[in-house]
């Protein structure tokens, strides 16, 4: 994925295009988007799909980290559940999509912006189909605006720094 420049610059919405992140199990979902692409279905093109050797591999930092980077939303697609080629790495996956869906949350970032889909190498038509809602989901909810935030966030900390700053000294004296 291409950083983007962290700015605080508006985009306005006749140029703004959502950025999807998509981390897509070898095995299952990806085999899935290259059958897709073999047979010319079409997708839109604002998602940039990693490859992992499984969902389970995909650990919530990558996700954190793909917002903090600039993505609008990610997309997280593994085996279906019993079809796992690591047996209970798609259970793994679900229990961290949920967790993930609480920190993104106490975030403040929209719910619609993770999700979770169960894709086998033969389905094809259900990776377009999902990437499209995706793309159509994130571009109703808006930029993510992460850098907002940061700013929000730093200034929320460097407050309670300096309230406990102020408290050790007036401990201290």
């Amino acid at each position: 994925m291409e950083d983007r420049p962290i700015t605080d610059k508006l985009v306005t919405s006749a140029d703004w295009e959502p950025l999807i992140v998509a981390f897509f199990c070898n095995w299952c979902t990806y085999t899935a988007a290259d059958l897709a692409g073999v047979s010319r279905m079409g997708y839109d093109h604002n998602v940039r799909v990693i490859r992992v050797m499984c969902s389970g591999r995909v650990d919530p930092q990558f996700v954190l980290d793909a917002f903090a980077h600039g993505a609008d939303g990610v997309l997280i697609g593994g085996c279906h559940p019993g079809d796992c080629h690591y047996v209970e790495g798609n259970y793994k996956t679900l229990r961290r999509y949920y967790l993930l869906k609480r920190v993104l949350r106490d975030l403040g970032i929209e719910e619609g912006r993770l999700r979770l889909e169960w894709i086998a190498a033969s389905e094809g038509e259900k990776v377009a189909k999902t990437i499209n809602e995706m793309v159509e989901q994130v571009r109703a909810l808006g930029p993510l605006r992460l850098t907002r935030r940061f700013k929000e966030w730093d200034a929320e900390l460097a407050s309670i720094e300096a309230q406990a700053r102020s408290e050790e000294v007036a401990t201290h004296a």
